[in-house]
């Protein structure tokens, strides 16, 4: 193929496994106008094999020293042929008809920039459903994953996320930093380009297999909160302040509860019961609604104490990254 509407860009490090799976379903796709850049960061356990077995699919393998994810998505824009750059994270499995479909949403509704939300694949572990709630919730994240009712603006997210070539050549490609792909999106908004959510455009993705690598992600994302409001003055918004507010509340009443009277751990039950029931009535699973429950107290307390720790170090003591040299990394430089 020439010359491909779409080019999925993938950067990968030691996982094999998520390739064959992602490789496997985009060789299902209903829709053949695309080709795919795998760009191995510097990995041990090399995945060529894996992209060559998959001849179905039209594909470039690279491998280069390891420098980061954003590094190696420039890497492979610099070598894609499509109109439009298509991002995937390598734990992703893809509908069969996702091209089909977002070829469609784009012929029908042009946008310059775009993403989709993600859901959990039946084959999922009952773990990774309850993680996949827990990051989609009105509940635990405001809905701002979820592609559904939300309370922030929709920004796309590195997991499904596209743009147009012409994006590329005027905003230019990620910044190596945490967050990476919100940082883009506001680049690419503050560019004066077009940006939308194509909801039937999803992708299943399997996120952390277990609670303690999921509380390190999200602890991460709290923390990269606050590099992105030195980044951007006023890009904050209540929602984001919300697990860290959470965090403080539950302590409160935790303490109190202990010390004064149980009734003040009522409103704890009374939100946990809340996620049980809605994670029940969304799953079907008694299994996957009992684990939505930590699942949930994990995604608020990671993200809430990341973002505390980082707003406490960076703002209050200016520890840490300096705040001028967020401003370069603003500037690009």
């Amino acid at each position: 193929m020439a010359h491909p509407r779409f080019s999925v860009i993938v950067p990968v490090y030691n996982r094999v496994d998520e390739v064959e799976d992602l490789m496997a379903s985009l060789e299902e796709q209903t829709c053949k106008d695309f080709e795919v850049v795998i760009v191995e960061d510097g990995s041990t356990q090399p995945c060529e094999d894996v992209v060559k077995k998959h001849s179905g699919v039209p594909s470039k393998y690279f491998y280069k020293d390891n420098e980061g994810r954003s590094i190696a998505r420039n890497y492979g824009m610099e070598r894609a042929d499509g109109d439009y750059f298509i991002f995937f994270d390598s734990d992703c499995v893809i509908p069969p008809h996702y091209f089909e479909t977002l070829s469609a949403e784009l012929d029908r509704t042009p946008v310059d920039c775009f993403g989709g939300p993600d859901a959990a694949h039946e084959s999922f572990s009952t773990t990774q459903k309850a993680i996949n709630y827990a990051m989609t919730s009105l509940l635990t994240t405001g809905g701002i994953r979820g592609g559904k009712v939300s309370l922030e603006k929709f920004t796309p997210r590195t997991f499904n996320m596209g743009f147009s070539r012409e994006v590329y050549n005027k905003v230019g490609g990620f910044r190596e930093m945490f967050s990476e792909d919100i940082d883009m999106s506001m680049r690419i908004r503050g560019a004066g380009f077009s940006m939308a959510l194509i909801r039937p455009a999803y992708v299943y993705h399997k996120r952390r297999v277990d609670f303690k690598k999921f509380f390190r992600q999200v602890h991460v994302f709290g923390m990269s909160r606050i590099t992105l409001h030195l980044l951007y003055p006023g890009s904050m918004k209540a929602v984001h302040t919300l697990p860290a507010l959470a965090v403080i509340i539950g302590l409160v009443l935790l303490l109190l509860g202990i010390f004064v009277s149980p009734w003040w751990l009522l409103p704890l039950g009374i939100y946990l019961a809340a996620i049980f029931v809605t994670a029940l009535a969304l799953t079907r699973s008694l299994t996957i609604a009992l684990k939505a429950i930590p699942a949930s107290v994990i995604q608020i307390c990671g993200y809430g104490t990341g973002f505390i720790k980082a707003y406490v170090t960076k703002i209050l003591l200016g520890r840490g990254r300096d705040i001028q040299e967020e401003i370069l990394i603003r500037k690009g430089k």
